[in-house]
């Protein structure tokens, strides 16, 4: 049984199909990306899955189905999603945003919080840095490490990343992708989806492209970046 199991997912909105019979598979401890171009409907399918869209088909996290079920409902059965907006809370500390976060640990006492803020803090040094530095007045990569931190805290089995590299220079993308694989040895699963590709499949374990708001090819990562239709379409000069 995989940890993340969906099975012909179709999502639509404002009279529009967007993404049309998706199943995918992610196993407890990897990476899975989903890569593909503009408008291919990779935030709208992390959407679904998060239950902020409405969808039919099936979706199961550890075997227990989430049909019907509410965002809330989701976080407590362990999934956190980063959105390509990040959503901080700007006018807050990065130590005030982590402890919102920390929600699930704050029922276990103080102790438990403070532990998950110091793993965040040892896994985003620069966090530890700015801990009393508003949100707001953060670099754009601190601002990613902030987001993806904060969804840490909530202590997920599936975290999913909405575009994790857009807008961030080279050395700073480098280091978020650092970390995104460094993930992988906790056991944490990671959903990924990015327009970077050759970076997605050079961390990942698995991915699909989703073009049209369809699976057009699926396999080992290794694989996909030998491909010659995605070296020539995703992976080219200039990418």
């Amino acid at each position: 049984m995989s940890l993340l199991e969906i099975d012909n997912l179709s999502i639509g909105y404002s009279g529009i199909e967007a993404v049309r019979s998706v199943s995918l598979r992610v196993e407890a401890g990897e990476i899975a990306t989903v890569i593909g171009p503009n408008g291919a409907g990779k935030t709208t399918l992390l959407g679904a899955i998060m239950g902020i869209l409405p969808s039919t088909g099936s979706i199961r996290l550890n075997g227990e189905s989430l049909t019907g079920t509410d965002i809330e409902h989701r976080v407590e059965r362990g999934m956190s999603l980063v959105a390509e907006s990040r959503e901080l809370f700007t006018t807050m500390t990065v130590a005030e945003n982590l402890r919102l976060g920390g929600f699930r640990l704050r029922a276990q006492g103080q102790a438990a919080l403070q532990r998950g803020m110091d793993e965040n803090y040892a896994l985003f040094p620069r966090l530890a840095e700015r801990r009393t530095q508003l949100a707001g007045t953060l670099s754009g990569g601190e601002r990613q490490m902030l987001a993806m931190a904060r969804a840490l805290m909530a202590r997920p089995r599936l975290l999913m990343l909405d575009e994790p590299s857009l807008g961030l220079a080279p050395l700073i993308v480098r280091d978020i992708f650092r970390t995104v694989a460094a993930l992988r040895a906790s056991g944490v699963a990671i959903l990924l989806v990015e327009q970077n590709a050759r970076a997605a499949l050079a961390i990942s374990d698995h991915a699909v492209v989703l073009e049209m708001g369809r699976i057009t090819l699926a396999g080992k990562s290794a694989d996909l970046a030998a491909n010659p239709r995605i070296v020539e379409m995703y992976l080219g000069a200039g990418r």
